[in-house]
């Protein structure tokens, strides 16, 4: 295998995500090698030069208009062949927390997982993760001819596109509908224009002293828009149906790495923890001094939440 890197781009309405980016202009600043990318799908990948990719493997076939993990795993193992990378970088999305495991396994490389942090050590890439909740942290080195990585989103800022251009290669992997293990009948579009947790460069998180929906409603996401934020919530808060699966924060729910946490009425379990303790900035609302958040946060407030989020959201206002 090669020094090169290859990062797998993922696209969301005919456009690379923010994750693409951030991956390629880190696997650049990292030095350790040519950088070139992996699209799975039929997008048009000229963007990816710009940020960085020399190259790009494209790997198409009508049984990939739709995610499925064979047929991933398939394309994954075929564009790693074509490349001959050494490394394969992507961020920690569902796609790559279900296919990559698999395509560890199929090669018998090493897997660093929800990495948050990503450097050269010598020409090799090493990757640093959170473990035990988020109390420590600890080194993966992976010794496999083939290494890979996920990094948590917005573990790095994506810059300005430095220009460039990239030739595509089209990689065939002989993906056929017998690869696909699951058959998708539709796709319903979210009823929220708001960037998803997992990328959100800012979240406003709301916990059970919310008491209801009505006031969750009230409360977090006419905050979480002033700041132009996404709506988070606390497993207790989704658990009593005052926000959607979709939006708890946590260990049995997304974990995020955002710029800016607010947590209003969260009491700060270990289980929430772990979803966003690496965030950079954590803002912390809750009437109870003894609180374990505050032992995390970077700012806290003790006081009743109902009254310093409308005070948050007035000063927003003020501009």
């Amino acid at each position: 295998m090669s020094n090169e890197i290859l990062v797998f781009c993922e696209f969301e309405g005919g456009a690379p995500r923010k994750t693409a980016l951030e991956l390629l202009q880190r696997a650049v600043a990292l030095g350790a090698g040519p950088v070139s990318a992996l699209v799975i799908g039929n997008a048009d990948s000229s963007a990816l030069g710009a940020n960085g990719a020399h190259k790009v493997y494209q790997v198409s076939a009508p049984a990939l208009a739709s995610y499925s993990t064979g047929a991933y795993t398939k394309a994954f193992a075929a564009a790693l062949a074509a490349s001959g990378a050494g490394t394969l970088i992507a961020s920690a999305s569902s796609i790559a927390r279900d296919a990559l495991p698999r395509l560890a396994a199929r090669l018998g490389a090493g897997l660093g997982v929800e990495c948050t942090e990503l450097r050269n050590a010598g020409g090799r890439i090493v990757g640093r993760r959170p473990v035990y909740a988020g109390k420590a942290l600890v080194d993966v080195n992976i010794q496999s001819p083939v290494a890979i990585f996920t990094l948590r989103p917005n573990s790095y800022p994506v810059g300005p596109a430095p220009g460039g251009s990239a030739s595509v290669v089209l990689v065939d992997a002989g993906i056929t509908e017998a690869d696909v293990d699951v058959k998708v009948v539709g796709t319903l579009a979210p009823d929220s224009t708001a960037v998803d947790l997992t990328e959100a460069e800012r979240i406003v998180s709301g916990g059970r002293s919310l008491k209801s929906k009505e006031q969750f409603d009230a409360v977090v996401r006419p905050l979480a828009a002033a700041l132009g934020a996404t709506a988070g919530a606390s497993r207790a808060a989704v658990d009593a149906g005052y926000a959607g699966h979709g939006e708890q924060v946590g260990q049995t729910g997304k974990v995020v790495n955002p710029s800016l946490y607010i947590a209003l009425g969260i009491s700060g379990a270990i289980q929430h923890l772990a979803g966003m303790r690496t965030s950079r900035v954590i803002v912390a609302v809750n009437k109870d001094p003894e609180a374990p958040i505050f032992q995390f946060a970077t700012y806290g407030i003790v006081g009743d939440l109902f009254e310093v989020a409308p005070m948050l959201q007035a000063e927003l206002a003020r501009g």
